[in-house]
């Protein structure tokens, strides 16, 4: 039965993959050799599978070529916009900063003129003043004539009865010459005062004129300090709060951090500082308290401005590169299990740029076990930064660099898999995320 059924299945094979001969001839002797219809499906199998398998392995490797190609592209892209909207954010930060220099200015011009303006009203004030008193003196001075002359008249009455009692009518004429000619010296008196009194009176009034014409031009300057003062704390609000903002969201308290920078800054050169208006003992006015304030306010954008730089808010790749490991535990590349990776790792070419992300000084400059060739930064504030598996190291110990300065170059120095630079931010000794710091800054750089 089992070779009926052999035979069967051999003939039925037959039918589609009939036996093959293959022929070799020599000098000497001609050989075959046989090809079964088995043999026949064992090797078409075989090569349908290999091709298949080519197949497959060819469209993993082109679809793996692709999508790194996009990652590639999408990464540069990435860059190219975060590097044109710092570049934007610069420009406007510079713009701002020129704005508030540019209103700075014109407010000491505004408090030179208001000083100006309020010296002459003070004048104005004086001569009116002095008019009043000058009008005072000669009103008094008229009501003495007056009185003087009612009293010679009166004189003069009682000197005629006594004449004409003594010597009758015959001295009638010499008296009323008399009484003439005393009251021409008397007119003329009054005259003169009078004259007197209209010219200072005119006087008065243009001293009233000058007056009312000085309240409405301080009136008007007032206003445009308004308007300046109101435009200068709209620019220090639009321009403190992101940095306000830049440092709460790095962990740091904007206070402390500030009143570090200031004891930092307590000699003489350091940090603007508010002006104080003398009033004589008296408080200040309203436009010298927001003066003192707007003042205020850009002293502590100076203050962030400082601390900007003393902090690790830059990035130590400028080149293309891309993020392939984040802080916070994962799997060990070597294959030790788990553990905390206390940095973050940024993949590109060998010999990439490394450069500072902030002012400060290197502690360490060479090979560091498993960070390989390392440069350690020790920045204000108790921060440090370090930068691994570097390929060539470019500074020295103990030098000072600044924020953008070129330290080394991207490698494979140290444990390390693969070409990449891995970066640490600590605070106090302590391995925080950098990715804090950097995407604190995005919005402000």
């Amino acid at each position: 039965m089992l070779n009926r059924l052999a035979y069967r299945f051999h003939q039925s094979l037959e039918r589609h993959f009939p036996e093959q001969r293959l022929f070799l001839k020599s000098d000497t002797e001609t050989r075959f050799i046989r090809l079964r219809p088995a043999t026949q499906i064992i090797a078409l199998v075989g090569g349908t599978l290999a091709l298949a398998w080519t197949i497959v392995a060819t469209a993993l490797i082109m679809m793996d070529s692709i999508g790194a190609g996009s990652a590639r592209e999408q990464s540069a892209r990435q860059q190219a916009l975060y590097e044109e909207r710092l570049s934007a954010l610069s420009s406007d930060r510079d713009l701002r900063a020129e704005e508030a220099a540019r209103a700075q200015e014109r407010f000491n011009i505004a408090l030179a003129q208001v000083s100006e303006m309020q010296e002459r009203l003070l004048a104005s004030e004086d001569r009116r003043r002095e008019l009043e008193t000058g009008i005072d003196a000669i009103q008094n001075t008229l009501r003495r004539t007056i009185k003087e002359r009612d009293e010679a008249r009166s004189e003069a009455e009682r000197a005629t009865l006594a004449l004409n009692a003594q010597d009758g009518g015959a001295t009638e004429v010499g008296r009323m010459r008399d009484t003439v000619a005393t009251l021409e010296i008397l007119t003329g008196a009054l005259g003169e005062a009078a004259e007197a009194r209209n010219v200072e009176l005119a006087a008065a009034e243009t001293a009233r004129e000058e007056t009312r014409l000085i309240a409405d031009e301080k009136k008007a300057l007032e206003m445009r300090n308004d308007a300046i003062f109101a435009k200068l704390e709209e620019a220090l609000t639009i321009s403190v709060e992101p940095l306000d903002n830049m440092f709460r969201e790095a962990g740091m308290s904007p206070e402390d951090l500030l009143n570090a920078v200031r004891d930092g800054y307590s000699g003489q050169g350091g940090p603007l500082m508010p002006i104080t208006f003398s009033t004589s003992g008296g408080s200040l006015t309203a436009e010298e308290l927001r003066a003192n304030a707007i003042l205020g306010g850009l002293d502590r954008m100076n203050m962030y401005r400082i601390a900007a730089f003393k902090l690790p808010f830059a990035m130590p790749v400028k080149d293309s590169f891309r993020w392939t490991s984040g802080f916070g535990y994962r799997r060990d590349p070597k294959g030790y299990g788990t553990r905390m990776h206390e940095g973050t790792d940024m993949a590109g070419s060998y010999g990439t740029p490394i450069y500072a992300t902030a002012d400060g000084v290197v502690t360490h400059a060479g090979w560091d076990s498993g960070y390989g060739r390392l440069v350690k930064i020790r920045h204000d504030f108790g921060v440090e930064t370090r930068y691994a598996h570097l390929s060539q190291v470019r500074v020295e110990v103990g030098q000072r660099v600044s924020r953008g300065d070129r330290i080394g170059d991207m490698g494979n120095s140290g444990r390390s898999t693969g070409t990449h630079l891995h970066y640490e931010v600590r605070l106090g000794g302590t391995a925080v995320n950098p990715m804090t710091f950097i995407k604190a800054a995005k919005n402000v750089f």
